[in-house]
């Protein structure tokens, strides 16, 4: 059985599914409980398990300490940031108490901290409300930094995050919250970490995307003149290289989409691991079809800074042409 659903209903489905099967899994964060979040993720949950869902104060620093303290007495939390680029107000807590738990204590304690919150632009947000920063989740050691595309993916990678003994850095895009409908399993239904998926199968050029950039890639693909593989990354760290380097041993060019940043960015991590084990496949340089190195601008400029399918089209040509 399948239900329709966007993607924001998705991840409320996942949290009461998970909530239901373990009492010691807990949502909280700035609105979740009365409000039902910035985003309306968490809306109802609290009258339904008023003893797991908590509002917490304005304070990032706090909500991801009190995740580590949590996770290591036995509790799993999964904290809300209400976006992205506020979780660097607590960002010591990430990388100097949770990522390090299970290194810290030779393997015998971890933080099973799942630290949901919403990246990218797309929605015409205030500054500082469309941060793409997943590179910098993923730059550090014991984080794992998952990105979902669709419904479907929403559900299974999070109800798996939720289940992994280790923090989980669970990050969705504004833009897809309530873009499309799409089929999404009822009852148990969990995604691999550190799984890609070949979502279109195609044999001149490979094209790596994730989250929001996914569907601006298939959008692209559709209309160049060129049979196109298209990888949905899923999980950015770990990262599945496996399936990338047998699309482009297979394809001989890659394109790699993100609206992040280019310096810096995971563009060049993938184009470094192409480099280092499926170099003499390849017939073109890895093209890189990216944000720009600039703070992300205010919304009159959004869309001129985001990759889109004309971007993301000539990425392709250039790849092919070489």
């Amino acid at each position: 059985m399948a239900n329709e659903l966007r993607l924001v209903e998705a991840i409320r489905q996942a949290l009461r599914e998970e909530m239901a099967r373990d009492e010691s899994v807990v949502v909280y964060g700035e609105d979740v409980g009365v409000s039902g979040g910035v985003f309306r993720a968490t809306q109802e949950l609290q009258d339904e398990f008023p003893e797991q869902v908590y509002d917490a104060p304005l304070a990032e620093a706090a909500i991801l300490g009190m995740g580590v303290g949590l996770g290591a007495t036995g509790f799993t939390p999964v904290p809300e940031i209400q976006f992205a680029s506020f979780a660097y107000q607590g960002f010591h807590q990430l990388v100097q108490h949770a990522s390090r738990m299970r290194s810290r204590t030779r393997g015998t304690l971890g933080v099973p901290m799942t630290v949901r919150m919403p990246y990218g632009g797309g929605i015409r947000a205030l500054e500082l409300h469309s941060e793409s920063f997943e590179a910098g989740f993923a730059h550090v050691p014991g984080l794992k930094t998952v990105v979902p595309s669709n419904p479907s993916d929403a559900k299974g990678l999070l109800t798996a995050a939720i289940r992994d003994p280790d923090p989980v850095m669970f990050l969705e895009s504004t833009s897809r919250y309530r873009a499309a409908r799409e089929s999404v399993p009822e009852g148990e239904h969990t995604v691999p970490l550190g799984e890609a998926e070949v979502v279109r199968e195609g044999a001149d050029v490979t094209v790596v995307a994730w989250g929001a950039m996914l569907h601006e890639a298939m959008s692209a693909v559709e209309d160049a003149e060129a049979d196109a593989e298209v990888v949905d990354l899923r999980t950015i760290s770990p990262m599945d290289s496996a399936t990338i380097l047998e699309s482009v041993r297979k394809t001989g060019r890659c394109v790699v989409v993100h609206e992040a940043p280019r310096t810096g960015g995971l563009a060049a991590e993938i184009t470094a691991r192409i480099n280092d084990d499926a170099l003499y496949h390849l017939e073109a340089p890895v093209e890189r079809v990216t944000g720009y190195d600039v703070p992300f601008p205010m919304f009159a400029r959004e869309e001129a800074y985001r990759p889109d399918e004309e971007r993301i089209r000539r990425g392709i040509e250039r790849a092919l042409s070489a």
